[in-house]
């Protein structure tokens, strides 16, 4: 195996694949009937979402593990997450029986807190530290400098790379036909840069395409930049892949190997989970919906054939789904939001409902902004399409009429009021 900060080889990734094999899940690859009618090409899923713990995370964090020495796994690992990989680091602490210590921020969902704590029992303590990923990161390296506890990386070392990169090893084994693409999302680069080794040398006409969310797409940053670089700000919606920086050892890897890095907004993910879930009956978070959506381009290059979509994780909270309606309907243009300023006089509401919404036009939001005075100020109004099109004649109306109105464009402050 190579060192951790050095780049692992598709050896590492074999070796990996021969630990893992006994202990993960053999996810299947399945057809998508819907998908193939959307794009014209087979459009296979590989469902990481059944995974152990219901993500890939668990192959990186046990093949981390299971190849310390003796004396490391004595004195224990420590990890910071915001859900899957403390759940593979929880689970592979158990099956080794080694102690682990998971630090999570304060704004970790109850549900995946509690999952955490589950899987790995009496190995495991859940220490709550900060506000964000990063405080709870932070106190995790401080954690292993003071305890000498082995710091397991989510992403950034080569026993880690290896072991995600199992996926592809399955994958290649599961076809009967060449791959034409590959689709892999892609947070700090560990999947994909293991994915891509074993498939760079295996399957080498694949056509490889890492898809980054695009209110983190900190692996194009790199690109552009020339080396990891940290965002100005991270949308953390899509908070498997949600990562302020890529990896060190990452970085080249997927900058050599992969053909192209696409920035998929998240509304789009949003549509896919939510396609996934009424057609397939997939229960996706978001980063399992990403390489899905990336399909709906633009693409610098269209699939060929046979194309392979990694559904990544499944552990979404039910309490999300309204956001995620809510960010689709705004992504695909059917939602729209807007400050109307109604004159003072008798009757001025009822004329916008009479004069300006025409049939298949719904309010679903309508609140006065300046609640002091109702008579002269502003409302924020939310108004619902049946087709994206008919925003046209939706926006006439407004201008034909006597009525001060300002669209809310998509990406205002105001929407953190709405999300």
């Amino acid at each position: 195996m190579s060192s951790p900060a050095s780049p692992p080889t598709a050896a590492d990734v074999h070796a990996a694949a021969i630990r893992l094999e006994p202990v993960v899940r053999r996810t299947p690859l399945e057809i998508s009937e819907r998908l193939v009618e959307e794009h014209g090409f087979t459009v296979l899923l590989k469902r990481e979402d059944m995974q152990l713990c219901r993500s890939y995370k668990v192959r990186g964090a046990y093949s981390l593990i299971s190849a310390l020495t003796a004396e490391e796994r004595a004195r224990g690992v420590v990890c910071a997450s915001a859900g899957n990989h403390g759940q593979g680091l929880a689970f592979a602490c158990r099956q080794l029986e080694i102690q682990g210590r998971v630090f999570v921020p304060a704004n970790t969902p109850r549900q995946k807190r509690e999952r955490i704590q589950a899987i790995g029992a009496e190995w495991i303590d859940l220490v709550i530290a900060g506000s964000s990923y990063d405080e709870a990161s932070a106190a995790a390296h401080a954690d292993s400098d003071t305890t000498g506890a082995v710091y397991v990386e989510p992403f950034d070392d080569a026993r880690t790379i290896a072991g995600q990169g199992t996926v592809a090893v399955e994958l290649l084994e599961q076809l009967v036909i060449p791959l034409d693409t590959a689709v892999i999302p892609i947070g700090g680069g560990g999947l994909a840069a293991g994915m891509a080794l074993w498939l760079r040398e295996h399957s080498p006409v694949t056509y490889l395409i890492g898809a980054a969310p695009a209110g983190a797409a900190s692996m194009r940053a790199a690109l552009d930049a020339g080396g990891p670089v940290r965002l100005p700000a991270v949308d953390t919606f899509v908070d498997g892949a949600a990562v302020g920086r890529v990896g060190d050892v990452t970085y080249p890897l997927v900058r050599d190997l992969l053909d192209e890095i696409v920035a998929v907004p998240e509304g789009a993910v949003c549509t896919e989970m939510l396609a996934l879930y009424q057609t397939e009956g997939i229960i996706s978070e978001p980063a399992g919906a990403l390489a899905i959506a990336a399909l709906r381009g633009p693409l610098a290059r269209t699939p060929q054939g046979p194309t392979a979509c990694i559904v990544s994780g499944g552990n979404n909270d039910v309490s999300r789904y309204s956001e995620v309606v809510e960010r689709s309907l705004i992504h695909e243009g059917l939602r729209h939001y807007f400050l109307v300023t109604f004159p003072q006089e008798p009757g001025a509401l009822r004329g916008f409902l009479d004069d300006v919404l025409q049939y298949g036009e719904d309010i679903i939001a309508f609140e006065y902004v300046k609640k002091n005075n109702r008579e002269t100020g502003p409302a924020l109004v939310g108004i619902e399409l049946e087709r994206a099109a008919d925003i046209d004649g939706l926006l006439a109306r407004f201008e034909a009429s006597r009525l001060e109105i300002e669209q809310v464009p998509p990406g205002s402050p105001i929407f953190s009021f709405l999300l």
